[in-house]
């Protein structure tokens, strides 16, 4: 027998003395799950705050959340109070109760049988004659009946396709994309998301409802819709999206709130932390600028860690996008620049798991809307107050750093050979990405050049003369690896012409330098170029002195240039410098080189 929830509504209503027509009955639908643990935890979370939550069984596995029952009337008015008080949904909608199959919250809310009231006793009748009580009887064991399982209700009637048209008649352009999207992923539909359901979508459409056991009408009824969407959306279970509005960052969007959860601002970011093992993360972004602000955001957010070197990049003059991925994450960003405000986000998500991640930031992407207000610039914490973070996010650091330095007006760059073995990708100035192209194992020399156009302030001068022993030299290096942001000089002397163990190609210094000034130039006291700083030798089995270091001679770097096109200058020795001016044509000659 079929449950009639009109017939529990009328007798609510007569009990209540509620004057409404069977008709008029309507939900306001505030929430649609495709579990019904989901729904149920829906409701309690809803129920903290209304009344009259009710859970229904929408059909093809899907559950919705209501308010009700009220008066079409009372409905619209109730609901308008709801959305201005941010309770609800925005996208929350009036519903009749006929569109609603089993009732599951509260629970026994369709058994509604009324209780006969006790007959009124008459408390003036004469007192009955006391009664001796025999003794009882053995109790007799009766059998308790079987429970009889409650029939299902029966599913409501399925539209027409006339009735199915009409109602896809009003589906949005989104919502139009959003059931060519899960025709393509079930393996239905191969051609373009546009909304238009030609030939082509019609096609996919009567398959699908071919295979799930429908008439191939082509024309997906309401239920249907529902189906072939709980079947796309079923991936998501657990991730629990829901609508977020950040009013600090002017923001409003779905975000998968199961894995991640609010953490804090750290200007332009409103930062969403990962709330389980999954490891995901969400940025919303958000500052006042303009086109020069957002270019200039566009180049830091490449120095992060969650933006990996391997993805698209692509910018204009009204946004930009980045993404890319390595062996642990995928990273989306997406920014737009309108009227001085720069609103965007950033989705994390781990690497191999592309069918959620794919989900949930197309879910993003479609519910992006920009609200009143945008982040203060000011909003830091001390959590952010380090060189290695850039608004509390972890910067991008290289493999290694040391020095190189400019050897022509083109912009070619000589360093060490092995600060550039085996990297995947280079750096000049931590900006600029270049090639190696060539190099020399026994000289231990590298020579690089740019992908970019470079217009150094100073190049080298190599010094052919013959040395003098004990002359004074210095290097110039990013002796901490580009922390300082600028080169620093080291002071020392030439202590000898060849290697400890004879080799003739390098000269032995007395310095003390550190790892990040290899290859770096050797300078004489005119600053001409006498040789370039080689890394130290030391390995498990031996240490030298840290004042021991050693230089490739500048005879030897000439040869291996001009072997490969280069025509570097070389000159004799030159006047002394001031130690000052020493130190500017170091600055302007040397380059932080990094291997990423």
């Amino acid at each position: 027998m079929k449950t009639n929830l009109f017939a529990a509504l009328v007798a609510a209503s007569i009990t209540a003395g509620a004057a409404f027509a069977q008709d008029d009955v309507v939900f306001i639908q505030v929430e649609a799950r495709t579990s019904l643990n989901g729904a149920q935890e829906s409701i309690r979370a809803f129920s903290e705050e209304l009344q009259n939550v009710n859970g229904f069984s929408l059909g093809g596995g899907w559950y919705g959340v209501a308010l009700g029952p009220y008066t079409r009337t009372e409905a619209q008015a109730r609901m308008g109070e709801l959305l201005r008080s941010g309770v609800i949904p925005s996208d929350s909608y009036i519903e009749s109760a006929a569109s609603y199959g089993q009732q599951f919250w509260p629970v026994g809310a369709q058994v509604n049988q009324p209780v006969a009231a006790d007959p009124a006793q008459d408390t003036a009748a004469v007192a009955p004659e006391p009664v001796v009580a025999e003794p009882a009887p053995e109790p007799v064991q009766v059998a308790e009946p079987a429970p009889v399982a409650e029939p299902e209700p029966e599913p409501e009637p399925e539209e027409t396709p006339r009735q199915a048209r009409a109602s896809e008649a009003a589906l949005t352009r989104a919502q139009r994309d959003e059931l060519q999207i899960a025709l393509k992923w079930a393996g239905y539909y191969n051609s373009t998301i546009d909304g238009a359901f030609g030939r082509g979508t019609r096609n996919a459409m009567a398959v699908w409802q071919n295979d799930n056991g429908h008439d191939a009408t082509g024309i997906l009824t309401t239920r249907q819709r529902e189906q072939l969407l709980g079947q796309y959306y079923a991936v998501l279970e657990g991730l629990d999206i829901a609508e977020v509005a950040d009013e600090r960052s002017g923001i409003a969007m779905q975000m998968p709130m199961g894995v991640v959860e609010f953490d804090r601002y750290e200007a332009p970011f409103a930062l969403f932390k990962s709330s389980t093992e999954l490891g995901a993360q969400v940025l919303l972004i958000s500052q006042p600028g303009d086109s020069q602000t957002m270019n200039g955001l566009y180049e830091i957010m490449q120095t992060l860690e969650i933006v990996p070197l391997e993805g698209e990049r692509k910018r204009d003059r009204d946004g930009f996008l980045l993404t890319g991925a390595n062996d642990r994450i995928v990273s989306h960003t997406e920014v737009s620049l309108r009227g001085g405000e720069i609103k965007g986000f950033t989705l994390i998500w781990p690497a191999g798991d592309e069918e959620r991640r794919t989900r949930v930031l197309g879910l993003m992407q479609s519910s992006f809307e920009r609200t009143d207000g945008v982040l203060d610039p000011a909003t830091v914490t001390d959590q952010s107050q380090s060189v290695d973070l850039v608004s509390g996010l972890k910067v991008r650091k290289p493999r290694t750093s040391a020095s190189g330095f400019f050897i022509d007006t083109r912009g070619t760059v000589l360093t060490s050979a092995a600060t550039v073995a085996g990297c995947e990708r280079v750096t000049l100035e931590g900006v600029y990405d270049a090639k190696v192209l060539a190099s020399d194992d026994r000289l231990g020399v590298a020579v690089l050049r740019a992908e970019a156009t470079l217009a150094p302030r100073k190049v080298a001068q190599f010094n052919v003369d013959a040395p003098r022993l004990q002359s004074e030299v210095a290097v110039s290096g990013y002796s901490f690896g580009g922390v300082l942001g600028a080169p620093s000089l080291t002071f020392g002397t030439l202590e000898d012409l060849q290697g400890l163990g004879g080799e003739a190609e390098m000269k032995r210094l007395a310095m003390a330098t550190l790892p990040g000034d290899a290859g770096g130039p050797v300078f004489d006291t005119g600053g001409t170029v006498v040789g370039m700083l080689l890394p130290r030798g030391d390995d498990g089995n031996r240490r030298l002195p840290e004042d021991v270091n050693f230089a490739t001679k500048p005879e030897e770097i000439l040869g291996f240039l001009r072997a490969q096109g280069i025509q570097p200058v070389a000159r004799g020795t030159a006047s002394a410098l001031a130690p000052e001016d020493l130190t500017a044509l170091g600055k302007d000659m040397t380059v932080l080189v990094s291997c990423w």
